[in-house]
């Protein structure tokens, strides 16, 4: 086998390892995550933590109410007095959110959070502690994001993209790898302009962003261009939906339209070189993807619309603008 045949081989073993790794990782965020709620059912039968539900009230007390699913009286959680409605009696129903109080025991609100279980949102930091930064979700608690959960550090006052999860100790917690949360079942078609969070970058693969904030898309590394980091809006144009859903995407438009926006920055960097740019189209591709952020075919297009209208000259081993 030739080297170039082994590189080619290499490659995309790694390509496919790493594919590999997210689809396992994603696929354990989704087994963890069902038998954490399973054994939260378990423990509160159909009260679901971390879900806005209607529950009754069973018992009436001097510091709240106790609520139950209208099944099993057995199975009750607290409201606080401060949130049960005036007038409230034995049996009316109310519209709560079941999450754990500062002493880690499950509680009632009525007041409404800015996420619920497995859904993904943007979340505000409101601090940053010894093991993780903590998330303004709307409660009196703020909402833990460990580190381990982080795919990148966040700071005090900044957004980021989160989903919400039970952990393996019965406790909801929030998480930056929001792969296995987001859907695929978007009415988006080929050509759509979208935007979206960037949520993680693959060297092999490119960027995964978050389109709306809700639904599965990759910018696949050919079609990677600029700098583009982690939690990073992108506006981008669809270029494929895939059969399970997914969205495949491009910071580019078609090449028809691109090529004006191109040939201007070609100008733009000869302009940069004092009206002579040190290499011509026949550089190689990762010369021009360093420089001008284009692929070669890309580049040569918008050379080429340049000499056609005269603007440029082209020699050994430059790209020249033409005097006017």
């Amino acid at each position: 086998m030739s080297k170039s045949s082994c590189k080619a081989a290499e490659s995309a073993q790694a390509r496919f390892c790493e594919w590999r790794v997210l689809s396992v990782r994603g696929e354990l965020y989704r087994q963890a995550d069902r038998a954490c709620t399973n054994l939260a059912g378990r423990k509160i039968n159909m009260i679901q933590l971390g879900e806005i539900q209607t529950l009754k009230i069973a018992k009436q007390v001097e510091f709240g109410v106790y609520l139950y699913d209208g099944e099993n009286t057995e199975e009750r959680i607290l409201l606080p007095k401060k949130q049960v409605p005036e007038g409230a009696a034995n049996g009316d129903e109310i519209e709560v959110f079941v999450y754990r109080d500062s002493k880690d025991r499950l509680i009632a609100t009525t007041n409404m959070p800015k996420i619920t279980l497995h859904r993904v949102e943007r979340l505000r930091v409101a601090q940053v502690g010894k093991i993780g930064a903590f998330l303004d979700w709307g409660l009196e608690k703020d909402l833990l994001l460990p580190f381990k959960e982080q795919t990148r550090r966040v700071f005090a006052g900044e957004e980021c993209l989160a989903a919400l999860y039970i952990d393996k100790s019965d406790r909801l917690c929030a998480t930056m790898n929001v792969y296995p949360y987001l859907k695929n079942n978007s009415s988006y078609k080929k050509d759509d302009r979208v935007s979206g969070t960037v949520y993680e970058i693959s060297p092999n693969f490119g960027a995964f962003v978050a389109v709306d904030d809700q639904y599965s898309g990759l910018i696949p590394k050919r079609e990677l261009y600029g700098n583009i980091s982690i939690g990073d809006t992108v506006s981008v144009r669809v270029t494929a939906v895939k059969e399970d859903g997914k969205l495949d995407l491009s910071i580019r438009e078609k090449a028809y339209l691109q090529i004006a926006g191109d040939a201007e920055k070609v100008m733009q960097a000869i302009d940069s070189f004092g009206g002579a740019l040190p290499f011509n189209d026949k550089a190689s591709p990762e010369v021009i993807r360093r420089e001008m952020q284009m692929s070669k075919n890309e580049f040569k297009r918008a050379v080429g619309n340049l000499l056609k209208a005269g603007k440029i000259t082209i020699t050994e081993k430059a790209i020249r603008r033409n005097d006017e």
